[in-house]
């Protein structure tokens, strides 16, 4: 999946409100980044770089794979696919919507 293709997936599993009550950044490195704001009403889903309650540090790839339910989170976040910096509890209150 391209990062455009990521972003409207989760733009879509995201809705009206997420549930998240958060900020959450999917930092992809050279490929980009992906912010949902969880705190907006309704949420938004975006490519900002702006800083963030809770950052993932993913490839693209593995991004990917979890959207489309390959990959659950907790699997990636164990097997060291996934990196989580900041406010664990966003984290986990991520696998809802994904």
């Amino acid at each position: 999946m391209t990062l455009d293709e990521c972003t409207t997936a989760i733009r879509n599993k995201v809705g009206a409100d997420s549930g998240l009550a958060a900020t959450l950044k999917f930092d992809c490195g050279a490929d980009g980044t992906i912010f949902i704001d969880g705190k907006s009403t309704p949420n938004s889903v975006s490519n900002s770089a702006d800083s963030a309650d809770c950052n993932v540090g993913i490839t693209l790839e593995n991004l990917g794979a979890m959207i489309k339910g390959d990959l659950e989170p907790a699997t990636a976040f164990m097997t060291g696919k996934l990196k989580v910096s900041g406010d664990m509890s966003v984290a986990m209150r991520l696998q809802r919507v994904l």
